[in-house]
């Protein structure tokens, strides 16, 4: 008969071989027992006798991962590995006795560390494993994922998509697991939530404006990127001494960079009014410790672990569209509309962005655009020498506004680095226009600010410099007011005097969601006379992305479509393909209309009487409310 302390003690040397007891680690590892609190309670009816408290053989956690947690159940036979479906217990379909369910996580390992997972699913995402063997070299290892609030778990596989029979370091899972897309939807969801609490925490406590807001999140997550500050903020006192030792930690991150001094400043400067702000450094008496330190504690603690993964995702940009969905911010005053991370993602794609492009935008805004485009450069990059291009090289950005401009550095800063060729100013300046120019870069992404009135300020002379600023045969890609596509402008002929339109894409009507611009993506080939073009301009109707809209988060995958549909567009978008009701290749000059809308065969297949009739319910509406419905009887009256 085996000895399961054998097993165990396999386990606790291949723990050890992977730096789980390491102390300069933040990884704690428990046997049998936890002096977690959440874990005591979540376990105190776990016993799988039914009879009480119950632990398996290891429990692991990390500061670095708060929401994570790994179990080890051990047993000593491999013949007491698992059950022939220890899935059976989470199942809807299978009818599976109390008894027989306490006998299976009883006797076998990985029935056992479901069991445990089931419990602990309710407030963490648990890695739990089932080991079993008596001889090293033939251990049986397997590895599930129970997401948080699920009822069921799944086999946790590599992002290769191999099944996990080893025991690996904590960060090896974390990586694995978080990119599962039931956790990063998890993740994000729970992000975005803690953005509403932190708004309205910040509105009762800290009496910050609303563009200080955001300046507060992002450079309170650069100050953690300081390990001194991330170590001792919690025993920094009085509350005065932790605002200034805040922008110190914030003035050291810049400082590491080989930027000119006047740049560093204009990167800080919009946080000094933070640092001095009265309400943050005064204790209350919810708060003895003061405000600050309680928001420095709450975005350590909630939003620093999904960003140390998550590097392709504008956290920055992510808070402060959240703030002014509350607000109104200043998103009429500038024009200003957040591009959504799947638009940046495909937008890169569509650019042709690889590990030796220099990536430039014009309107950085908080750097959405910047960060797609550096996760899918350095994804594709095969050194460290490569890597190293990309962030010291690789990435341009140009921002007018100097607290965006902020946000956009600290995103950047974030990732690693990436803000050497940030500039503040006006991208039209003449200055800065010669400085973006020398990078030559050979891929421009581009969402301007819309609805100006000022014609000196139209999209579309956005669009025009973008693509004058980029080097010889560069790929622009910009999202655009679909009144950009059909309207006239002088700046339309200015465009495909030097460059060429290659496609058109009408995207979703409510992508922008709550703003109500409809928009379409533009791709341009630069410096290129679109009379040189004899093979047309693709026009795509991209109007379904699978995202449904949600009463708190906004427009989400609920679904998990949008991968799928992704593949689709961009296959039918670098194949060219011509299909009714989707896509249609058409020779345009400046006067044409530039949408798919205007050319492409309806299919008529998909056209239902509930389509045609809100179609037509929607056009009178618009019509009624543009006063036109009023214009049209009055001119059949005179007719008559």
């Amino acid at each position: 008969m085996g000895n399961e302390r054998i097993t165990e003690g396999f386990i606790r040397e291949l723990l050890r071989a992977n730096e789980y007891y390491d102390p300069e680690t933040s990884v704690r590892v428990e046997e049998q027992k936890s002096t977690i609190d959440s874990v005591k309670r979540l376990l105190r009816n776990a016993s799988k006798a039914g009879t009480g408290m119950g632990y398996p053989e290891y429990i692991i956690t990390s500061t670095a991962a708060p929401d994570f947690l790994v179990l080890i159940e051990c047993k000593a036979s491999a013949n007491d590995h698992s059950s022939t479906d220890p899935l059976a217990a989470f199942s809807a379909e299978i009818d599976l006795p109390s008894e027989e369910r306490k006998k299976r996580a009883n006797r076998y390992a990985v029935d056992g560390a479901l069991h445990y997972a089931a419990h602990l699913s309710r407030e963490f995402n648990v890695v739990a494993i089932g080991a079993s063997g008596q001889e090293e070299d033939q251990l049986l290892i397997t590895t599930y994922l129970f997401t948080k609030g699920t009822p069921a778990p799944k086999k946790l596989v590599t992002r290769q998509g191999r099944e996990i029979e080893s025991i690996l370091a904590w960060d090896d899972y974390i990586e694995h697991a978080t990119f599962d897309p039931s956790i990063q939807r998890l993740r994000e969801t729970e992000l975005m939530a803690f953005s509403r609490e932190l708004h309205e925490f910040m509105r009762d406590h800290a009496k910050l404006t609303e563009s200080e807001k955001p300046l507060l999140v992002g450079g309170t997550l650069i100050a953690l990127r300081d390990t001194a500050f991330a170590t001792s903020y919690s025993v920094i006192t009085p509350a005065e001494n932790l605002q200034r030792a805040w922008y110190r930690a914030i003035q050291d991150q810049v400082n590491e960079a080989h930027l000119p001094q006047a740049k560093k400043e204009s990167m800080v400067q919009p946080y000094s009014s933070i640092a001095v702000h009265p309400e943050l450094g005064k204790p209350t008496k919810d708060y003895p410790r003061g405000v600050l330190h309680e928001l420095i504690q709450l975005l350590h603690q909630k939003v620093w672990p999904f960003i140390s993964i998550y590097h392709d995702f504008d956290i920055v940009g992510k808070f402060y569209g959240e703030f002014l969905k509350y607000t109104g911010g200043d998103k009429k005053a500038l024009g200003i509309v957040l591009t959504p991370r799947h638009i940046t993602e495909i937008s890169s794609v569509l650019a042709e962005v690889d590990e030796a492009s220099v990536v430039l935008d014009i309107c950085a805004g908080t750097g959405g655009f910047l960060i797609s485009a550096m996760h899918r450069m350095i994804s594709q990059s095969q050194s460290r020498a490569e890597v190293d291009r990309i962030k010291s090289r690789g990435l341009v950005g140009v921002e007018q506004q100097p607290n965006m401009f902020a946000l956009a550095a600290s995103n950047m800063i974030l990732r690693g680095d990436g803000k050497a060729n940030l500039y503040q100013g006006s991208c039209f300046d003449p200055a800065i226009t010669a400085a973006i120019k020398k990078h030559r870069a050979t891929a421009g992404l581009l969402n301007p600010p819309f609805s100006q009135s000022d014609t000196d300020l139209h999209e579309l002379r956005f669009t025009k410099h973008l693509l004058d600023c980029l080097g010889p045969n560069g790929k622009a890609v910009v999202v655009l007011p679909m009144g950009c596509a059909i309207g006239n402008s002088t700046h339309k002929s200015a465009i495909l005097r030097d460059h060429s339109l290659d496609a058109v894409m009408s995207l979703p009507d409510e992508l922008f969601y709550p703003v109500g611009t409809i928009t379409c993506l533009m791709v341009f080939t630069a410096h290129k006379p679109h009379r040189t073009k004899n093979s047309g301009t693709w026009f795509g109707y991209w109007k379904d992305d699978g995202f449904v809209k949600t009463k708190h988060l906004g427009r989400i995958d609920q679904n998990g479509l949008w991968p799928q549909i992704r593949e689709r567009w961009l296959s039918e978008y670098f194949d060219r393909t011509v299909a009714a009701g989707r896509s249609v290749v058409k020779k345009v000059t400046a006067d044409d209309e530039w949408c798919a809308e205007a050319y492409m065969d309806t299919d008529y297949s998909l056209l239902k009487p509930d389509i045609y009739r809100d179609h037509v319910e929607h056009f009178l509406s618009h019509q009624l409310l543009s006063g036109r419905i009023e214009k049209m009887a009055g001119n059949r009256d005179k007719d008559s």
